[in-house]
């Protein structure tokens, strides 16, 4: 009988009605490594619904979901606890990604993180207070000496809430590795959340790997239930090319639960032989990214649906794959069929299995883009560089994930500055490499450029560093790339508050501030000229609560904000308190 992991320390032994499953189980056991870790150690950290919003490895553009989002019963201010004894190391305050945030270590070598919190208990508030005054920054990352906040099992630290990237209420949390920063998926910890439902797979893609994935629309098969299988509804595949490789959509659900989260793990056999497959238990923040690779990146691209491939891309790494020699990648003979299963599981060992021969046809000999071709274009493993006399970049070894015939163009804009077509966002890249763009622009105009970066609907800008007439910034997507010069400074707009207030009945000051390039580089707020803290959540507006760092009296407040460029608005409001 098949092994799998249970929700206590025990090991037990697993009995299916379906002879299938227990095939399928094994497959997982014997391919893919078995993974132990504490169970029960936490407890729920929130006072709400035991229930997720979002579990781990669950796909998002450019990341993997990185822990579980905990409902919060559509509620802020919820009661949040400490998952087990520890102390308080680090705390996060910033205007998008986490929000506010604590990380507690944890004596069995693990670190808890709860994110998108509303306010923190009372006294780590003050110390956070404190230290932002200290670093005249709303926005801080702090350690914490492992002594100052000592917290029990079951402690309240703080209050939920929908600060930073959140959409809504909800607690994210994180397990992860202290020593390592490597995050754990929690649902392999024991916690209560039932799941006796196994994947659905929604359909099967299907590759042509003399071509590069980047320059295809793989085949879509659409599939059905029988004898519990997935099977697709054509039938036996038949292909024109000597190799293949797979890709499926998936979603996991648990007990009770519509929510489609992302699946644990996928396992692919060819003729009952296993030859790849991946497996979500653990991905550090340095890795995330590469769930580019995990994913057919253009097909999302392009409107497409989330498809995950079971085979291995030349330029990623090892990561969350486990493969033969072959890479996930299926060689066939003319007229002989080959079996392929694909086993879709969740951490609690439910499986469902896809099931389906493939054949060779007639081979396409028209294709004449063959990316074992290194003459004809970009290339994984190796270091990719475009140049001429306006515009240069190079790509660094693992930069990309397969090979492409990389495009370019140049084209007029109505600003007189030439837009560069540096290929297009349908190719993910997974470092950061610098543009560089002469430019001719005015000696007034010289020192306030910015770069300009667009695909699609997606616009986004950066400051540069000048080197004589070129221009240089860093950006991690291929797209449309231009200089501008940009002279217009940041328009900063209060709301109910103006110069000779009495604001003794204010609770609060609010500013808006905007700008043509979208992003700020600087704000800062002086009051009777001191520093005064004024948060910043999801970057839409500057608020300041009035406290004891505005006394009764007359006061001068002056704010300014810088953009991108370095052009500053600043602005003096005198009021009483």
């Amino acid at each position: 009988m098949p092994f799998i992991r249970t929700s206590g320390n025990k090991i037990k032994k697993v009995f299916s009605l379906f002879s299938a499953l227990l095939i399928a189980g094994a497959a997982f056991a014997q391919f893919l490594p078995v993974q132990t870790y504490p169970q029960n150690y936490f407890q729920w950290p929130i006072n709400a619904t035991k229930a997720l919003a979002a579990n781990f490895g669950e796909l998002r553009s450019n990341h993997y979901h990185m822990g579980l989002d905990c409902r919060s019963d559509q509620q802020v201010n919820k009661d949040i606890y400490a998952a087990a004894e520890g102390y308080i190391a680090k705390v996060k305050v910033e205007p998008w990604g986490f929000g506010q945030a604590i990380y507690i270590n944890h004596p069995n070598g693990m670190t808890t993180l709860y994110a998108h919190l509303n306010s923190f208990n009372s006294a780590l508030d003050k110390y956070v207070e404190a230290q932002q005054y200290k670093q005249k920054s709303w926005a801080v990352y702090l350690d914490i000496p492992a002594g100052m906040f000592p917290v029990k099992k079951g402690e309240v630290i703080a209050k939920s809430g929908s600060t930073g990237g959140s959409m809504g209420p909800h607690l994210h949390f994180e397990v992860r590795d202290t020593k390592s920063d490597k995050v754990i998926n929690p649902l392999l910890l024991g916690f209560p959340i039932k799941d006796n439902v196994a994947p659905d797979i929604l359909r099967l893609a299907v590759y042509d790997r003399c071509l590069s994935t980047y320059e295809q629309s793989p085949k879509i098969y659409l599939l059905k239930k029988l004898g519990g299988k997935y099977v697709p509804i054509s039938g036996t595949i038949r292909v024109n090319t000597e190799k293949v490789s797979f890709a499926i959509t998936a979603w996991d659900k648990y007990t009770g639960s519509t929510n489609q989260n992302g699946i644990y793990e996928a396992i692919m056999k060819v003729d009952d032989v296993p030859v790849s497959g991946f497996q979500l238990t653990g991905i550090g923040y340095d890795e995330t990214r590469y769930l580019n690779a995990n994913i057919d990146y253009k097909t999302r691209a392009t409107g497409g649906p989330w498809l995950q491939h079971l085979s291995k891309l030349p330029g990623y790494n090892t990561g969350v794959y486990k493969t033969d020699e072959t890479n996930g990648v299926v060689s066939l003979e003319k007229a002989i069929p080959k079996k392929i299963n694909i086993t879709a599981g969740d951490p609690d060992g439910n499986v469902s299995e896809l099931e389906f021969d493939v054949v060779l046809g007639t081979i396409n000999e028209t294709n004449t883009n063959n990316i074992e071709d290194r003459s004809k274009g970009f290339h994984p493993g190796f270091l990719n560089i475009f140049e001429n006399e306006k515009v240069k970049f190079y790509l660094p070894e693992g930069a990309i994930y397969d090979s492409f015939s990389f495009r370019y163009k140049e084209l007029a804009s109505s600003t007189g500055n030439s837009i560069f077509q540096l290929h297009n966002g349908t190719v993910p890249v997974q470092k950061y490499f610098t543009v560089n763009i002469k430019g001719n622009f005015s000696p007034e105009d010289a020192d306030h450029v910015v770069m300009k970066r667009s695909y699609g609907s997606k616009t986004n800008y950066a400051s540069v560093k000048r080197d004589g007439d070129w221009y240089s910034a860093a950006f991690r997507d291929f797209g449309n790339y231009q200089l501008l010069a940009d002279r217009q400074p940041p328009v900063i707009t209060p709301s109910g508050f103006y110069n000779g207030m009495n604001a003794s009945k204010l609770r609060r000051i609010v500013f808006s501030i905007t700008d043509n390039s979208e992003d700020l580089q600087d704000f800062t707020a002086l009051l009777d000229g001191r520093w005064l803290r004024f948060s910043n959540d999801k970057g839409r507006n500057f608020i300041y609560d009035f406290d004891d760092h505005c006394p009764p009296g007359e006061h001068t407040l002056v704010i300014s904000a810088t953009d991108l460029a370095g052009n500053t608005t600043e602005k003096t409001y005198n009021f009483t308190r």
